[in-house]
């Protein structure tokens, strides 16, 4: 990994834990990279999400100490890989598959991933830490990084058996779960309550750390109806609440409301204070965005170390304001190359454009620093001095942040540079 990415098991979300939490009465839970919940029935195993391939073994080991009961059911909470791909090393040998529930969106998702799977890979391992490298073909190569395998962005091994709509009530083994769908983190998402048990899975929608609600490399997300999902969740009053990642069951009503509830709020905010500013006549979207004033909460589950306030104002501008940005010249735009060797010959050189990024970065400016850095390695991408300029800025600018995307996708930045292209 390189020597700037942040490692995603540094952050609370992304917990690695070796033993099981019994929850409530022959519920049990355990986290690596996200979490599962397995309910142990007079019928089998009811398991909320199954991890990714690669973590689901450990995640397995630590169920089937407490249980060796087989599956009977299993509930996506959504079709990322850290959720809906680890189910097979659940299953006991010999056993009948599960009924495995979704919601009726997840089939598209899986689809889309098997049309977009470079892609998928390239923009997963920069978040996650790595970078997208070029053989002499072209083609997107991992480096020794944080990488994932281009086949991973297909159908799981064990998709959805049961597709629902809105809400579904099931019975296994005399213990009833309501599954509800909203849209949040995803469109396919799912929450699971366990009135017998008085147990919440939330999947994604509660993370211990502030929403992934603006991914900036992603697909669209709903933050307004994030919000919702979050109070009607409050509205059951549960005792235990299970979270899509982290090791943090909680055990306490009061604590769970508040939780819940200061999420809902903290999106609300970001939504509300968001949409005003569009409403003022509707300028650039990069002036919207320094306009608005991102709520700051010192609660540890609203800590800004995953996604952050800005980017989920992005996510809300894409949603309402479409994908143009308001700059006239960026409605139908020239090449980027073509842009930037103009604007380095008003600078008389590309490195003389680089050298102007590197005082800006000096004194403080490093987001000015950030545009005119671009914009020399476009201009002279093979330009030794220039490539290194760059990638100290991006390397400052990496070290400066605490959040796992910003950092990571900075220091990906950087890793381009110093091979000579930009950030593509």
């Amino acid at each position: 990994m390189p020597q700037n990415n942040i490692d995603p098991f540094a952050i609370d979300m992304f917990i690695e834990q070796s033993e099981a939490v019994t929850v409530s009465e022959r519920t049990y839970f355990s986290s690596q990279l996200s979490a599962v919940t397995a309910f142990e029935t007079d019928e089998g195993i009811v398991l909320v999400d199954s991890g990714t391939q690669e973590a689901s073994p450990k995640l397995a080991e630590a169920i089937r100490k407490e249980t060796d009961a087989p599956i009977h059911t299993a509930i996506y909470t959504h079709g990322h890989l850290d959720h809906a791909y680890g189910l097979e090393r659940f299953l006991l040998e010999g056993q009948d598959d599960p009924n495995i529930i979704a919601h009726e969106a997840m089939p598209a998702r899986f689809a889309r991933y098997k049309e977009t799977s470079g892609h998928n890979k390239a923009i997963d391992e920069r978040q996650f830490g790595g970078t997208v490298s070029k053989d002499e073909e072209g083609a997107a190569d991992e480096d020794d990084s944080f990488h994932f395998a281009e086949s991973e962005f297909q159908e799981p091994a064990y998709p959805p058996t049961t597709l629902y709509r809105n809400d579904l009530t099931i019975e296994v083994g005399g213990t009833t779960f309501e599954i509800h769908h909203n849209k949040g983190e995803t469109d396919d998402h799912s929450w699971v309550y366990c009135p017998d048990r008085d147990v919440l899975c939330t999947g994604d929608f509660f993370i211990n750390v502030a929403p992934n609600a603006g991914n900036p490399q992603k697909v669209q997300r709903y933050p307004w109806e994030w919000a919702e999902t979050l109070k009607e969740m409050a509205g059951c009053k549960p005792c235990h609440l299970c979270p899509g990642h982290g090791e943090c069951v909680i055990n306490d009503p009061e604590a769970i409301q508040t939780r819940l509830l200061t999420t809902a709020e903290y999106l609300e905010e970001i939504v509300d204070r968001t949409l005003e500013a569009l409403n003022k006549g509707s300028p650039p979207h990069v002036d919207i965005v320094h306009e608005v004033d991102i709520p700051e909460y010192d609660e540890p589950w609203l800590a800004e170390t995953y996604d952050e306030g800005e980017f989920i104002v992005r996510n809300i501008l894409r949603y309402y304001g479409g994908w143009w940005n308001g700059r006239p010249s960026e409605l139908k735009p020239a090449p980027r190359d073509v842009l930037a060797e103009e604007i380095a010959s008003l600078a008389d050189s590309a490195t003389a454009l680089a050298k102007r990024a590197q005082h800006l970065a000096e004194d403080g400016e490093i987001r000015l620093a950030g545009h005119l850095a671009d914009f020399a390695l476009e201009a002279a991408p093979s330009d030794q001095d220039v490539q290194e300029i760059v990638a100290t800025i991006y390397d400052q600018r990496a070290e400066a942040e605490k959040n796992l995307m910003a950092g990571n996708l900075y220091s990906s930045a950087s890793e381009y540079a110093r091979s000579g292209r930009s950030f593509r």
